[in-house]
């Protein structure tokens, strides 16, 4: 990444500032101005997080912020109440005082002497959400947002649930949640009443995971922060960003088709991280991109931010298969509304002799059945790609040997493919609760199958997820299965394989029970959305290298650790998948913290017995001075029966007095069994 060392305007950085909320209640705030801000107000941009803007979110604020400040704007970074340096506790996610704190926010920000009362909001993953939440509340002096890696329907595309199936990942944001709101604030910017404030976070916040397994239906819960329930709510521009290996992409799509304002949506072959800093790349200069758009919508300037296509989206290559890529190779093309016309749809049959054109009368009909082993999905990757880890789906062809496999004759001509895929099946299956996992494969002459994207689906969702309910055995449903979006070329020569299985741990939790499901063929039907090449894709506007302000000075007092590792124990038959990212201690040099983070994931089970499925979370977190030394532990574990989901969790806290080393402050455990829902 280049460093931008010459920007127009010289800055200055606040390290603290509290907001004050009209019930009393403080908001900690980072700002970098203009030097001659007061003099010459400008916009404001407001990225707000839970995440630590002291220390967690440092590293990163320092390469954005500077970089759009030194553009002629006050970028403000806020922590929510309860997090950070903030007063209060923070309960759940995306809670309404959340929204109404960013709105009051918003007007302080509005009425600063170094603020021309315009004002943005931006961020990725939580800071996503949260600006199309605030965006629908319609504060007066909020103008436009970006948002990144983040969705508008919690309960469809959200880390906690997937096509109605409990998501691993539910439990690994619950982790990080868990580990997040049990630290203190800095007593360097709150004072002596740090442990006070300590005390009421280890006590009030809770663990969150219980409330996210209590909800397993789209109900009021989760609608609540779901903007998609309207759309029109939102009157200023959106700028929606993702990436093709990350968890949200789909919404991009929604936002495209649905917002009434002025739009744009990019997609990339990143996972989950700002474009500037996607993995796998190739990264692109998003902070240019992030300041054309203030200057459009924020200052007036006529620099051409909304010419060219409402989408755009990288076209991947095909590659062989592996957990982790420097880079996708592929091409950018763009689509001028969405849906868009230009895009049809090629069908193929699934028939006993695999993926055949409609209506070939050469292919036989009937009926194919499977029961998947529990250990299809362990080549899965993770739901959403951190980049921490080597975390992308691998070579699916032992995934295949326990699924039922359709796929093409080598392909006569590139296939080219953006989009949803569907699967319209016909199935039949033994149980009342019961789900099919569809991957969509680019299988190369050699035979490597590298998944190009998948989809979940719980029957009993078939017809929604707000009232699920079962199937009957031996009666044939019609179901459809949406697979999540993607740009992708299957080459000359390649085979486009669909392989459809009843599990998919640990990406999703597995059925209560096993379950045989039967795909009627010739009455089943994958539909791709086909794309022809274009011209005028050459003709798009180029992206330059990635361009940051200069990074965070740091230095390392001890190494870390990531990885993903798979143990099979022929002798017990277990399976057990470790992943481990641990940072190691980094000291932060011009606050003089050091900070520890460290988090490990074992996901396991025994043979095929479904209710040995196992989830098993463990952090480390500790801030470290000559004045301070605090540190965090939690352990949550999830099981389950054929009725229940048994969750125990620990959490304990300590702090450090000089030679006497770590004395436990604090000590709590939880043990609850939620029943199971149609899941």
């Amino acid at each position: 990444m280049l460093i931008a060392d010459d920007m127009p305007c010289p800055t200055r950085t606040i390290e603290n500032v509290f907001i004050p909320m009209a019930d009393g209640t403080r908001l900690a705030a980072r700002i970098w101005l203009p030097l001659d801000a007061e003099a010459a107000p400008v916009p404001a941009v407001l990225e707000y997080l839970p995440y630590r803007k002291r220390d967690d979110t440092r590293a990163r604020d320092a390469l954005n912020h500077p970089y759009i400040a030194g553009h002629g704007y006050a970028c403000v970074r806020v922590d929510l109440r309860g997090s950070g340096d903030s007063d209060g506790v923070l309960r759940d996610e995306y809670l309404p005082v959340e929204q109404e704190d960013a709105c009051e926010v918003i007007a302080w920000l509005a009425e600063q002497p170094w603020c021309d009362g315009s004002v943005g909001m931006m961020g990725i993953s939580w800071g996503g959400f949260n600006s199309l939440h605030v965006a629908a509340r319609r504060p007066p002096a909020l103008r436009a947002i970006i948002s990144a890696s983040a969705t508008e329907d919690l309960y469809v595309d959200n880390m906690h649930y997937m096509g109605g199936c409990l998501l691993s990942d539910n439990l690994s944001e619950a982790t990080v949640m868990f580990a997040c709101t049990s630290l203190p604030p800095d007593p360097a910017i709150v004072g002596e009443r740090w442990r006070r404030m300590w005390s009421e976070r280890l006590r009030e916040s809770g663990l969150w995971i219980e409330k996210w397994l209590e909800h397993q239906h789209r109900d009021e819960y989760w609608r609540r922060a779901s903007v998609n329930e309207d759309y029109s709510a939102i009157d200023c521009p959106v700028f929606a960003v993702g990436g093709w290996a990350d968890g949200y992409t789909n919404a991009i799509f929604r936002l495209m088709q649905h917002l009434d304002v002025p739009r744009k949506g990019l997609i990339g072959p990143w996972g989950h991280k700002y474009p500037h800093l996607g993995v796998p790349g190739p990264p692109i200069d998003f902070l240019d991109e992030v300041v054309r758009w203030w200057d459009y919508w924020l200052k007036g300037v006529h620099n051409g931010a909304m010419d060219g296509p409402m989408l755009r989206v990288w076209m991947q290559d095909s590659v062989v298969p592996n957990p982790a890529y420097d880079a996708r190779p592929g091409r950018w093309v763009g689509e001028e509304a969405w849906p868009s016309p230009e895009i049809g749809h090629r069908e193929y049959e699934l028939a006993r002799e695999g993926l055949i054109d409609p209506g070939d009368p050469s292919r036989t009909s009937g009926a194919v059945s499977v029961s998947s082993p529990l250990s299809v999905g362990m080549a899965a990757g993770k739901w959403a790609s951190y980049a921490a880890t080597p975390d992308l789906p691998t070579d699916q062809r032992n995934e295949d040997g326990g699924a039922l496999v359709f796929e093409t004759e080598p392909l006569d001509d590139p296939v080219e493919i953006l989009g949803r895929p569907e699967l319209d099946l016909v199935l039949d299956v033994d149980r009342p609760v019961a789900m099919i996992a569809a991957r969509l494969s680019d299988v190369a002459p050699t035979g490597e199958a590298t998944r190009v994207t998948y989809g979940i689906l719980n029957l009993t969702h078939r017809d929604g997820s707000a009232r699920p309910r079962p199937v009957r055995p031996g009666r044939d449903v019609r179901v459809t299965v949406s697979l999540n979006g993607i740009a992708q070329v299957f080459p000359v020569g390649h085979r486009i394989r669909v392989s459809l299985s009843t599990s998919y741990f640990p990406l999703v939790w597995p059925p209560p029970e096993p379950v045989v499901l039967t795909v009627r063929t010739r009455e089943s039907r994958l539909r791709l959305p086909f794309r022809s090449p274009r011209s005028e894709d050459r003709e798009l506007r180029k992206f330059g290298p990635p361009i940051a302000a200069a990074p965070l000075a740091v230095t390392r007092t001890a190494g870390g650790e990531h990885h993903w590792r798979t143990t099979n124990d022929l002798t017990t038959g277990g399976t057990t998948l470790e992943i481990v990212d641990d940072d190691g201690e980094y000291v932060i040099d011009e606050t003089g913290t050091a900070v520890t983070r460290s988090t490990t994931e074992w996901f396991g089970f025994h043979r095929d017995e479904v209710t040995s499925a196992r989830g098993e979370t463990r952090t480390l977190r500790r801030f470290r001075r000559e004045d301070w030394d605090v540190e965090v532990r939690t352990r949550t574990v999830l099981t389950s029966t054929m009725r229940s989901f048994v969750l125990t969790a620990e959490l304990d806290a300590y702090e450090s007095d000089g030679d006497r080393g770590p004395r436990r402050v604090f000590a709590d455990s939880w043990h609850r069994e939620i029943p199971r829902d149609e899941v």
